[in-house]
């Protein structure tokens, strides 16, 4: 294997974008790598690695990271193994599993809409999840299981109704954005109708799943998390690439041959698909899918929809924000989701504060 520098630059000279350099296989396979990138990749994956750890060692019954690591490495006793394998690992897995996925969905989005506010919170997406849901616990008084799969199809049906009616000659980013918030506004109404026609047992389940909560997950969670995760995950990094020339615009994208309509619906489709399942395994989280891809945009200082950093800061966001809410306000206590909600609330005002007066709204 050999290591050519982008022309341009010296090794290890920082641009705009940091050190690019191009890697070439003896096979003739060319790859191009942003050392602050991968960099950046490796410190967050380290960050969602140790906050799972302190996830794990958290709770009525405290363990020490060293205790944590021994126990999941076959060590510890019967209890801890109970409390770790059981109990505990299960949680974090599904914590870190949901926040790379709305990572993931939120670059998808806000690459394609080409819009900083377009992420599935803001769409509907997540409105069409629970909708789904809050129709299976109030009209069939099902148990998890059914309304985890309520919430897959009211997500999936949202994002087909979304596609068909922003469709016209193709998927225009604007388009999509203003028929996705009418969706996301009729959504809610018919959340609220729901909740009216529920009784207190049903209204109080419907509140605490709409809350979204890491609270009590098992490993029902986790596989089919899991299954759709190594599916949709590596199909839209397989198409990062063509999403990065999309921003450059159609016409661009178009003579460097892409096929804009093609990678739009399939990315699209595939995001839609991890939204759903990832609301379905943990509730509708808000505002991680916002702020985990501008997050890692700024941190690798490069262009592009940097999906990897974002599926990893979506999942470091989750996981943390899970164990603060325990360190802060005792376990299970405070749902991860109001926590989300609040410190995304706050990001929100400040994207919009600072898109104001950049002159772009």
């Amino acid at each position: 294997m050999s290591v050519t520098v982008k022309p341009g630059q010296g090794p290890g000279k920082a641009s705009g974008t940091g050190a690019v350099r191009a890697v070439r296989t003896r096979g003739g396979l060319s790859l191009r790598l942003d050392v602050r990138a991968v960099a950046v990749g490796l410190v967050l994956l380290a960050l969602a690695l140790a906050a799972g750890i302190a996830l794990i060692g958290s709770g009525d019954y405290p363990m020490t990271p060293g205790e944590v690591v021994a126990t999941l490495t076959g060590g510890g006793d019967a209890g801890q193994q109970f409390i770790v394998q059981d109990l505990r690992l299960p949680r974090v897995l599904v914590g870190l599993l949901v926040g790379a996925a709305f990572g993931v969905a939120g670059a998808v989005f806000q690459t394609v809409t080409r819009n900083p506010l377009g992420s599935p919170d803001v769409l509907g997406f997540a409105q069409g999840s629970s909708v789904g849901a809050l129709a299976v616990i109030v009209y069939f008084q099902a148990g998890t299981f059914a309304v985890a799969a309520g919430a897959v199809v009211g997500g999936v049906a949202t994002g087909l109704a979304i596609f068909l009616l922003a469709w016209k000659g193709g998927i225009h980013g604007y388009r999509f954005v203003l028929v996705g918030i009418g969706t996301s506004a009729m959504l809610y109404a018919m959340v609220l109708y729901l909740m009216t026609n529920a009784n207190i047992v049903e209204a109080t389940q419907a509140t605490t799943w709409m809350t979204g909560s890491l609270s009590g997950r098992d490993w029902d969670q986790v596989w089919p998390l899991a299954a759709v995760c190594v599916v949709c995950l590596p199909l839209v990094f397989f198409y990062g690439r063509p999403l990065r020339m999309l921003e450059m615009g159609d016409d661009a994208a178009y003579a460097l041959g892409v096929r804009v309509d093609r990678v739009r619906v399939v990315v699209l489709l595939a995001a839609v698909v991890l939204v759903a399942v990832a609301t379905a395994a943990a509730g509708p989280i808000a505002f991680v899918a916002l702020t985990a891809p501008p997050l890692a945009r700024r941190l690798t200082r490069s262009p592009g929809p940097n999906l990897v950093p974002a599926a990893l800061m979506g999942a470091v966001l989750l996981v943390a924000a899970d164990w603060s809410s325990q360190q802060i306000f005792g376990a299970d206590q405070l749902p991860v989701g109001v926590l989300t909600g609040v410190l995304g609330g706050g990001y929100l005002l400040w994207l919009l504060a600072t898109e104001r007066r950049a002159g772009r709204i």
